[in-house]
């Protein structure tokens, strides 16, 4: 956006060293994926450039690693043998379940402790909304050390329960937090027309409120999925052997074998990160369009 005629020279001096600073910003966060995207297509074992990559000779560049990532590959190169890893693939549909059931479960409470916490009536609001985004306050490593303790005196630990239910507690505050905002600017009298005219409370709700706080419904859910999809620490608290997800999977990787398996499943995690990221945004639009809001 270009700047008023007027701005003195000071303030566009300001304005182009702010904009030269958060360009600088982004670059710091976005060098290391422009590194990761393009190392994935290596044709050697190796997490390097090769010349051949350097002078981008398609002889450098390889989908092996792909092939190796989706348990494609039973091939022999460089005297290196090249197993199907469908560990991956296990580990993905794994991390997928269990995002996904725990997006719902987060979504359906979180939906409801926002309703709740909207209401003038409700006592001790702050409290209880302190206590619900506490995950997103106290360090992770303390709320999974925690769950641990919790989980192993319950018989939670090791489980696919436990599992669920500590990834929905990790979710959970994103999903109050948008919701809670989105009904902010939410008109009450809308509801008591509907109930004026008949309505019982559960049908003006899916006919009325649910259709304008969808937006922060559907973001909160999105979130809650990045959040248990990118889960690792929780997993090594309370996880076990059966639950190996793709994080998990890919730490291990670090560890035991560096291959560049890792970096095509990073990369798909980064390309699929992006395509919720966009939807996030297209759905904040439309919530301020909802509410009036002209967006920017």
């Amino acid at each position: 956006m270009a700047l008023p005629i007027y701005t003195t020279p000071g303030q566009r001096l300001w304005h182009y060293t702010y904009l030269l600073f958060c360009g600088f910003v982004l670059f710091f966060l976005v060098a290391p994926l422009v590194v990761v995207i393009p190392l994935s297509f290596t044709s050697t074992p190796f997490l390097s450039f090769t010349p051949e990559m350097l002078a981008l000779d398609p002889e450098g560049f390889s989908v092996r690693w792909y092939k190796s990532l989706f348990g494609m590959c039973s091939d022999i190169e460089d005297n290196i043998s090249t197993m199907c890893h469908n560990k991956w693939m296990t580990g993905a549909q794994k991390s997928l379940i269990i995002a996904v059931v725990s997006t719902l479960l987060a979504t359906f409470v979180g939906t409801l402790a926002a309703l709740g916490l909207s209401s003038d009536h409700m006592p001790a609001r702050r409290l209880i909304m302190a206590l619900m985004i506490s995950p997103l306050i106290v360090p992770l490593i303390i709320t999974a050390s925690g769950m641990a303790f919790f989980f192993a005196k319950i018989n939670l630990t090791a489980t696919w329960s436990g599992i669920i239910l500590a990834h929905t507690i990790l979710g959970l505050p994103f999903v109050v937090i948008t919701v809670t905002s989105t009904l902010v600017g939410f008109d009450k009298s809308l509801m008591r027309a509907g109930a004026n005219l008949g309505g019982t409370p559960a049908y003006n709700f899916f006919k009325i409120q649910m259709p304008l706080i969808a937006p922060g419904m559907i973001s909160g859910a999105l979130f809650a999925f990045i959040t248990s999809f990118d889960e690792i620490v929780i997993i090594l608290f309370v996880g076990g052997p059966k639950q190996h997800t793709l994080p998990l999977q890919m730490w291990s990787g670090i560890r035991q074998e560096i291959s560049p398996t890792i970096l095509s499943a990073a990369t798909i995690l980064v390309l699929f990160s992006i395509v919720l990221l966009t939807t996030l945004e297209m759905l904040r639009r439309r919530s301020e369009r909802l509410r009036g809001i002209t967006p920017h």
